[in-house]
């Protein structure tokens, strides 16, 4: 079994990611991580089972907030990671890929990108795509049960219709990031603002009024942009959160209490499972099922599939089959990509990790781009 080649840790300290004040202070921000976009399923046992856009406003850059894309690494004091691809002098993955393909399953798909791109794959073919004219980064899109899309591109959270009308929009207030947010009820949407101090919010559609909100701790409130990429609401109505500069993941009342934590270093993403355990990916390079005691009941490392490179996890989502969905970021600001020796965008493991599905899909007519999202859909 061939052996995967080892990362290049690039040590900083904080001062140097700090954005330059002769920086134009409407350039998207950059991560210095680069990394191309892999979606993995990995198996595992279940034991429970306007017609218009308003104006964008320019990103709001701050003396504390980083000057590039970084990968959050609360071990390494946020130290950015080259990207293994760069290194590596084997295929990023095997020549014939298993699977079918774009056609595996209907899905849709967005992310962190220069264009803020979105698609619906449905039986191999792209049907249906949007890009949002703006100038930050999509960490979080949910496509709903009526056929909207609900996402949050760092300027703020947007909903658009399946005709591409924007139904609704939240602008992010200067000086704050929106990078996750979801449907709160039937008329309401929640999200965490990185700000200082960082806040969960859920506000009325219709109204616009601040239903609830309470304060989110952080350990570094004046850098907001490397505080939250990923939260979820979990089955009895609390909120599970990623604390990327804490490097943990905390459940919440809706009051704010906190109920429940775990160490995760270097984590991306958390989200609850219907089992009760909570599955987080990590930028240092692993997926894990945490139980109640915050105990590690399985977990996915690169070493379990060498075949294929992985650079820089992000979101983890368990499947009702009882797979598992990784991604790994590709970084367009930091690095030239070539298609011939990208990365896979989504690859699916059964319980014992064996890959059955690899997505690779970087060239036109079905050019996907760097994955952040990628939500399995039903069959129609």
């Amino acid at each position: 079994m061939m052996r995967m080649p080892p990362m290049i840790h690039i040590s900083r300290n904080l001062q140097e990611l700090m954005i330059p004040k002769s920086r134009p202070a409407n350039r998207p921000c950059q991560r210095a991580a680069l990394c191309v976009a892999s979606i993995f399923v990995i198996g595992q046992p279940v034991s429970g089972a306007p017609s218009r856009v308003d104006a964008v406003r320019p990103l709001q850059a701050s003396a504390s907030s980083p000057g590039v894309h970084e990968r959050w690494n609360s071990d390494a004091a946020n130290s950015p990671v080259a990207n293994a691809a760069t290194t590596a002098a084997k295929p990023p993955a095997p020549a014939v890929l298993p699977g079918k393909g774009l056609a595996q399953h209907d899905f849709f798909y967005a992310g962190e990108a220069k264009d803020e791109r979105m698609f619906i794959v449905r039986d191999g073919k792209i049907v249906w795509t949007y890009t949002h004219p703006a100038q930050g980064e999509i960490s979080d899109a949910t496509l709903l049960p009526n056929g909207n899309v609900l996402f949050a591109h760092q300027r703020g959270v947007t909903e658009i219709s399946a005709d591409k009308k924007v139904v609704w929009n939240h602008d992010a207030p200067a000086n704050t990031e929106i990078h996750t947010a979801q449907p709160f009820g039937t008329n309401s949407v929640w999200f965490i603002q990185n700000d200082n101090p960082p806040k969960f919010i859920v506000i009325n559609k219709t109204t616009g009024a601040t239903d609830k909100e309470f304060v989110l701790p952080v350990k570094n409130p004046g850098s907001t942009h490397g505080q939250f990429r990923h939260a979820r609401m979990t089955d009895a109505g609390t909120l599970l959160v990623a604390h990327m500069d804490l490097g943990k993941a905390a459940e919440y009342d809706l009051s704010g209490k906190q109920l429940w934590s775990a160490d995760v270093p270097g984590i991306w993403s958390a989200t609850p499972l219907h089992n009760g355990n909570v599955l987080v990916a990590s930028n240092n390079r692993f997926v894990r099922e945490l139980d109640r005691r915050g105990q590690v009941v399985w977990e996915w490392k690169p070493s379990d599939t060498p075949e294929y490179q992985m650079s820089n996890l992000q979101l983890a989502t368990r499947l009702p089959n009882g797979n598992t969905l990784i991604n790994n970021w590709f970084n367009q600001w930091n690095d030239k990509f070539n298609a011939a020796t990208a990365e896979v965008q989504a690859i699916e493991v059964t319980s014992d990790k064996k890959v059955v599905w690899a997505l690779r899909s970087w060239e036109d007519p079905a050019n996907l781009g760097p994955a952040t999202t990628l939500q399995i859909l039903p069959k129609q």
